[in-house]
């Protein structure tokens, strides 16, 4: 039986008297892409930092590799890419660094690169179309520049878990049609699991083994994307359409 990389059983959490999450429960499995979706204000921020650790469940637990999120030893095999990286405007590292880092997470940050290593490297910042950038400075690249490089870090390190939290956003669609590639290939040759937060759904509507609707602070659809169309929701409308589409699920 396959155990999965990350488990939310039963997870609540309020910070008042008004619960934010209640009684949620989804798995990650490895070698799965999952997308997790759902209108402003039904908890997907909430419920990320509690899988992410960041925060503590009021009810119910949380696994990260059969693990409790802050327990976890080999902290390299959990990618994460937060939507926006605050230390990004001040870093005086270049994109080649940036994404070197991620790197030395997974070897060890005594050990020397390798030729195998430059070559992860090399096809994260390829994965991301970032190579004509890398000897730029970070803090001197765009909003979305700079998201890509840190998508590529995470990349580098080649997570068993990669958690993307809106990834794409404001990214442009040879960029995206990039990015998706790399994740299909991070997925079919590592057996790595991706959780996906996200109103860009577009360019990997059709490489998603599911879709996990969140709505009120209760899961409201799990299941493969095929399901999901049929209640007459479009994973590959624009960003500003999909909440207007998941905010209709509740009439049917």
């Amino acid at each position: 039986m396959t155990t999965p990389v990350l488990v939310a059983e039963g997870v609540s959490f309020a910070y008042g008297p008004d619960p934010v999450l209640d009684g949620v429960s989804l798995a990650v499995n490895p070698g799965e892409f999952v997308a997790l979706v759902g209108p402003n204000g039904s908890g997907k921020s909430t419920l990320l930092r509690l899988l992410l650790g960041l925060l503590a469940p009021s009810r119910g637990e949380v696994r990260l590799f059969d693990q409790a999120p802050k327990a976890l030893t080999d902290r390299w095999r959990l990618g994460y890419v937060p939507q926006r990286a605050a230390l990004a405007r001040e870093l005086p590292a270049s994109v080649e660094e940036v994404v070197a880092a991620g790197r030395l997470g997974r070897i060890g940050w005594r050990r020397r690169l390798r030729a195998e290593d430059h070559a992860e490297i090399e096809h994260a910042m390829s994965a991301v179309s970032l190579l004509d950038l890398r000897h730029r400075r970070v803090r001197e690249l765009s909003g979305g520049q700079q998201q890509r490089a840190f998508i590529a870090k995470a990349l580098a390190a080649q997570p068993e878990l990669l958690v993307l939290d809106e990834p794409v956003a404001g990214v442009d669609a040879e960029s995206q049609r990039r990015f998706r590639d790399s994740l299909v290939h991070l997925v079919a040759e590592h057996q790595a699991a991706v959780l996906l937060v996200s109103h860009e759904l577009g360019a990997v509507a059709d490489d998603l083994d599911r879709v996990v609707v969140l709505r009120q602070g209760h899961v409201y659809f799990d299941g493969p994307p095929a399901d999901l169309s049929a209640t007459g929701v479009s994973l590959g409308v624009h960003s500003e359409d999909l909440p207007l589409w998941l905010e209709g699920l509740g009439d049917r």
